[in-house]
């Protein structure tokens, strides 16, 4: 269940705000200027799908927010970590996300399957977003945040990039993820 909780960003302890509710998530982070969606897919997509299907059964929905967002390339993530290639990398590929970090570009994904939780820093609040099949997120250029996908991830994300070069990372050198909250599956 795709969950929204909000803390100040000093106390890590305390909830302020939650909800499980997507029209209540997408309302709350409206607010301070995230895209929250909730898609359908066409057909049956999971995790193992080629690339080529998963797009496939979101075509109409990639191609309505390409054009009202000019994004110049798209592409499928899938990582599981039962396989033992996949495995071996998470340990090093999850911290390479774990610390805050911004990005010249919005950061847009959508859970095709699995989840993965975005922790967005804005203002003095830490928004927490678990964000699992079915929904898209845009996190607005150089908006600092973090990203856990869990130290056994298992998620199909559809990623999509303002510019040919992908994801690149500007850290902010904050110690403040290392104080929140992790994926513990």
């Amino acid at each position: 269940m795709s969950a929204l909780k909000i803390f100040s960003d000093s106390d890590p302890a305390t909830v302020e705000w939650q909800a499980t509710e997507p029209v209540k998530i997408a309302e709350q982070l409206a607010g301070v200027g995230i895209r929250f969606e909730k898609w359908q897919a066409a057909g049956s997509v999971k995790a193992g799908d080629s690339s080529d299907q998963v797009m496939a059964a979101y075509q109409a929905d990639i191609d309505k927010l390409v054009a009202e967002e000019g994004y110049q390339t798209v592409d499928v993530i899938s990582l599981d970590a039962s396989n033992p290639e996949v495995e071996a990398k998470v340990p090093e590929l999850r911290q390479k996300f774990l610390s805050e970090h911004r990005h010249s570009e919005d950061e847009v994904r959508f859970f095709v399957d699995g989840q993965g939780l975005f922790s967005l820093h804005l203002q003095d609040k830490v928004y927490e977003v678990l964000c699992q099949k079915g929904d898209l997120i845009s996190v607005p250029a150089n908006t600092p945040h973090w990203f856990d996908m869990g130290p056994k991830p298992s998620f199909v994300a559809i990623r999509f990039f303002n510019n040919t070069e992908g994801w690149v990372a500007n850290y902010t050198g904050s110690p403040i993820a290392e104080s929140f909250s992790r994926l513990e599956s």
